[in-house]
């Protein structure tokens, strides 16, 4: 049976109203309107979760149940495609992470809202600052052969990794996994230019959180970052948190990639969405800080966020000017392009997903407050 709702489009700002089943049936757009009301996009697509709600991803031993509780909290903020991501461990825990993922997404009635799987390392720099709050007894080297290994485990739902440009090892194993249809985003590295061109020759196409997982130092130039930003080939992913990016750098990375190629992730973590407190991620031990900080133990190296994707959209207008709909795409259009995610990349048009938030939108304060989430047509969240 057709469902309908209707409101402002934040991507065109035209009134819409949407039939759907499981996909857009129609998006009609009246000539009158009604001066105000409720706002509508497309469901936010975030491209990097590392867990939610007190669950963490990248721990074997989560449940199918945990793993369900986080998908509940994370449609909440409007987000109806993620890629729950595996970061650095030891082989068997990352095998074990993906295995309970793989289940996880078969067996939970919302499972499909884990649109794929992102590995994050281990294949990323053993350097102090560029591998972050990896572990670094777990870095190794890019491996064809442990690819497979997860792609088995994970069924084929391994749909983005990231790895270091500066292994020797890297150019053939990008141009391996994008064969195999995989998205190769480069990060975490300590690389040269020349290493970057490599890998982005081999077919990488995405930088993993610009601006993070890097040296606290670096010469004036050149440098990893001012490459990544001169490179037209690769988009880039941010962390809109206020606390992992100072608004001079998102700005400039902006206006050298184009708006077009951005792309707002979260990088959430474990604590996200929890009180202060002692929290896992993988192999470490982090702290969730008051004002939202996730640290190692040692209060200074940041181990993921505490970020929702409705508060980085509204990030996105505070502390770097965007518009509404300059947001939005960036949490939709982008992500599902960048992501390869089939059916999200035309907005609320006919024939997409009918994944879809409803918000309210306080211009003056820049600020939304989800109201409703459908995924494929279904009702999954509703505001009390």
């Amino acid at each position: 049976m057709s469902r309908k709702c209707s409101g402002f489009d934040a991507l065109s700002g035209s009134y819409v109203e949407l039939s759907f089943g499981t996909v857009i049936e129609a998006a009609d757009r009246p000539k009158s309107a009604p001066a105000e009301g409720t706002w509508l996009a497309p469901g936010f697509i975030d491209l990097q979760v590392n867990g939610f709600k007190g669950v963490d991803f990248c721990a074997p031993g989560a449940t199918v149940e945990e793993i369900g509780r986080a998908i509940e909290a994370i449609l909440a903020t409007g987000t109806t495609r993620f890629f729950p991501t595996v970061i650095t461990g030891q082989p068997e825990t990352m095998i074990g992470s993906i295995r309970m993922l793989t289940k996880a997404r078969k067996e939970l009635a919302r499972g499909r809202a884990m649109e794929a799987f992102h590995i994050e390392g281990p294949h990323i720099s053993p350097a102090d600052g560029p591998r972050g709050a990896h572990p670094k007894a777990a870095v190794r080297r890019p491996s064809i052969e442990e690819f497979e290994r997860w792609q088995e485990a994970a069924e084929g739902n391994i749909g983005l990794v990231t790895v270091s440009a500066e292994w020797d090892e890297t150019p053939a194993y990008i141009a391996h996994i994008t064969r195999r249809g995989v998205v190769a985003a480069i990060g975490h590295m300590d690389a040269t230019e020349a290493q970057i061109e490599a890998a982005v020759e081999a077919g990488a196409t995405v930088s993993t959180h610009l601006g993070n997982g890097a040296n606290a130092s670096l010469p004036r130039h050149p440098n990893y970052l001012w490459t990544q930003m001169a490179e037209d080939r690769l988009a880039a992913s941010l962390i809109v948190d206020g606390i992992h990016l100072g608004r001079a750098f998102m700005r400039v990375a902006m206006r050298s990639k184009g708006l077009e190629r951005i792309v707002l992730i979260t990088d959430a973590a474990g604590p996200a969405g929890c009180a202060p407190g002692p929290y896992r991620l993988g192999e470490v031990d982090v702290i969730l800080h008051a004002g939202g900080k996730v640290t190692l133990t040692d209060g200074q190296r940041l181990a993921g966020s505490s970020l929702h994707m409705d508060r980085g959209v509204e990030n996105l207008m505070k502390i770097c000017g965007l518009t509404l709909a300059e947001a939005v795409a960036l949490a939709t259009r982008n992500p599902a392009r960048v992501g390869r995610v089939a059916g999200r990349q035309r907005g609320l048009e006919a024939g997409d997903r009918a994944d879809i938030v409803e918000f309210d939108y306080d211009r003056d304060a820049a600020s939304i407050r989800v109201k409703r989430t459908w995924l494929d047509g279904e009702l999954v969240y509703q505001a009390a």
